[in-house]
C-alpha cells in the first residue's frame, strides 16, 4: 500500500509539471497572444488573398510528433476586401478535401469570426478559428496528425488559447444587440 501511495504522489506532482510546459507568447505589434508548448518558429510566407492577389503572412508554429500548431497573421492593409470575403476564402482554403464537422460563429472578446472542426481523409483532425480584424486575417490552427497518438486535446487547447490584445474589436459594442433585435422582430440580421 505504501508503494502505491508513493507512486500516486509522484504522479500528482508530475501532472502540474507537464501542464506548465505551455507558455503564452505575446505579439503586441500584431495585437494577439497565444499559448504554445514550446518556443514557436517564425517564418514569413506568401498568402493568396480572396481577390487573388498575394499578401505577406507571418506564421508562428510548433511541430510535434503528433501535432502541428500554427498561428498565421496575414497583412491585408493594402487590399480593399470585405470581412465576409476574407473569412469565406480562409474557410474554403482550410477545408480543402476534408470533412467539415463544425462551422460556427466564434468570438474572442469583441472580435468575431468562425470556428471550424475538420476531419482529414487521412484521419487527421484540425481545430481552427479565423478572424478578420484591423485589416489582418488571424488564423489559428491546431492539427492533430493521424499517427496513432491522440493529440486532439492539444490541438483544441492551442486553438482556444488565442487572445486579442490592445482592445481589439471588429464590431461596435451594440452591433450584436442590434443584430439580435433584427432577427427577433424582422427575421434578419438587422
Amino acid at each position: 500500500m505504501r508503494k502505491f501511495s508513493l507512486i500516486l504522489a509522484s504522479l500528482i506532482v508530475a501532472v502540474p509539471a507537464l501542464a506548465q510546459t505551455w507558455k503564452e507568447y505575446t505579439y503586441p505589434s500584431l495585437g494577439f497572444a497565444v499559448s504554445f508548448p514550446a518556443p514557436p518558429a517564425m517564418e514569413t510566407q506568401s498568402y493568396q488573398a480572396a481577390d487573388g492577389s498575394s499578401a505577406q503572412a507571418r506564421v508562428y508554429s510548433v511541430t510535434q510528433p503528433n501535432s502541428v500548431l500554427r498561428m498565421m497573421v496575414v497583412d491585408l492593409s493594402d487590399k480593399n476586401l470585405e470581412e465576409q470575403a476574407v473569412i469565406d476564402h480562409a474557410v474554403k482554403s482550410l477545408t480543402g478535401d476534408g470533412e467539415v464537422k463544425l462551422n460556427i460563429p466564434h468570438r474572442i472578446s469583441r472580435v468575431y469570426g468562425r470556428q471550424l472542426s475538420i476531419t482529414g481523409r487521412d484521419g487527421s483532425h484540425d481545430s481552427v478559428a479565423v478572424f478578420y480584424n484591423r485589416k489582418r486575417l488571424y488564423q489559428i490552427e491546431g492539427l492533430a496528425l493521424p499517427n496513432g497518438n491522440d493529440a486532439t486535446a492539444d490541438a483544441i487547447r492551442f486553438q482556444q488559447s488565442l487572445v486579442f490584445t490592445n482592445g481589439a474589436a471588429n464590431r461596435t459594442l451594440f452591433e450584436p444587440v442590434f443584430q439580435a433585435v433584427g432577427r427577433t422582430f424582422f427575421g434578419s440580421g438587422g
